[in-house]
């Protein structure tokens, strides 16, 4: 019998690699040897506090969002264009497909949402995992199992940009420079922003930024007042205000500097989780028609996504920093958490790929 080893959540702070089941696939689903998955900030949010918000982990729960695989099995009764040995990525949420809002598109509002690694749903950091074959997009050969893992946070990003509206010729401010501030920095160019800025308190995290196209950085941190950042950025563009901004850390603080530096009559965009309840500016929204629009996952950016990596529009190389086997998984764990060397994704290798 082939070992299936995982990284298993059983509560706060006790992260373990262990043998689990081996599955099965069933109608509709295909069995994947998972090659390469990504760690995200919402699986060390788990390990460390044990929730997300009502989402609490009551029974062991293996880890992992960001993936892509090789299919090794396709379950019987399965309609499917997939075949055996096909590279796959995989989007981590399969919804109902009947309620309303996936009838209209909109499946990532569904309440029947089935997500990894969001309890009860195990997720797909394993060796052997099973999936809607659905939510499975064959990538070409010219796309790494690495790049095909960020699919996942760079759809969040396509997500955020569309929701923003970002399109030729938009200046665009991003809080927040960690993963999911850089993807967007990303899809924000290649959705045509003639210029973003970022903003975030961590220099190294900046630098960063710069070297993958931002074309200007600042450190909250030298400003006092939400009304300083505003002047800061407006200075940035020489004179004008971003007419949308895409908000990553979730931070109050953040949530203000993004209402008070957006330009009048634009959009911000709330990608960052933070507290249930916050003390925001609204009247200063409100008296000047800023927009404040949330997002949550992604929803039909799957392809997009895929396309922007496989057509060099986009480079998600950079962003990874570390690359560990499965077998040092918690390793993998207290680098991105500790944010190690200057981490910013970290890769575990599930099945020996060299990327």
């Amino acid at each position: 019998m082939m070992d299936n080893l995982a990284v298993v959540l059983h509560a706060q702070d006790d992260l373990r690699m262990e043998n689990v089941a081996l599955p099965v696939a069933g109608p509709g689903e295909v069995l994947l040897q998972m090659q390469s998955v990504g760690i995200c900030g919402s699986d060390v949010h788990y390990w460390t506090h044990g929730r997300i918000g009502d989402f609490v982990v009551r029974a062991p729960m293996v880890l992992g969002h960001e993936a892509s695989g090789i299919v090794c099995g396709i379950g019987e009764g399965t309609n499917t264009s997939l075949q055996v040995g096909d590279r796959v990525a995989i989007e981590p949420g399969v919804p109902c497909r009947a309620c309303e809002f996936c009838k209209v598109g909109r499946y990532n509002l569904c309440p029947g949402m089935q997500f990894c690694a969001t309890p009860p749903v195990h997720g797909s950091l394993c060796r052997f995992y099973k999936h809607a074959a659905d939510f499975c997009f064959k990538i070409p050969d010219e796309v790494s199992f690495d790049e095909a893992a960020l699919l996942e946070p760079l759809s969040v990003a396509v997500h955020a940009c569309r929701r923003g509206g970002v399109s030729m010729g938009s200046k665009v401010l991003i809080c927040g420079a960690g993963p999911i501030g850089l993807v967007n920095l990303l899809v924000a160019k290649a959705a045509g922003a003639s210029a973003v800025v970022m903003i975030d308190l961590n220099e190294a995290r900046l630098a960063t930024a710069m070297a993958m196209g931002c074309d200007h950085v600042l450190n909250a941190s030298a400003y006092a007042t939400p009304t300083l950042v505003a002047d800061a950025v407006r200075a940035s563009l020489g004179g004008e205000m971003p007419n949308v901004t895409i908000e990553c850390s979730g931070a109050e603080s953040s949530l203000k500097n993004a209402i008070y530096s957006t330009k009048s009559g634009g959009c911000v965009v709330c990608v960052g989780m933070g507290r249930p309840e916050n003390s925001l500016p609204l009247l200063e929204a409100a008296c000047r028609e800023v927009d404040i629009r949330g997002i949550f996952r992604y929803v039909n950016c799957y392809p997009t996504a895929l396309e922007l990596i496989a057509s060099k529009k986009v480079d998600v190389k950079p962003l990874i920093t570390h690359r560990v086997p499965l077998a040092d998984a918690v390793r993998a764990f207290e680098i991105t958490k500790n944010m190690t060397d200057n981490a910013i994704k970290v890769i575990i290798d599930c099945g020996g790929s060299s990327s």
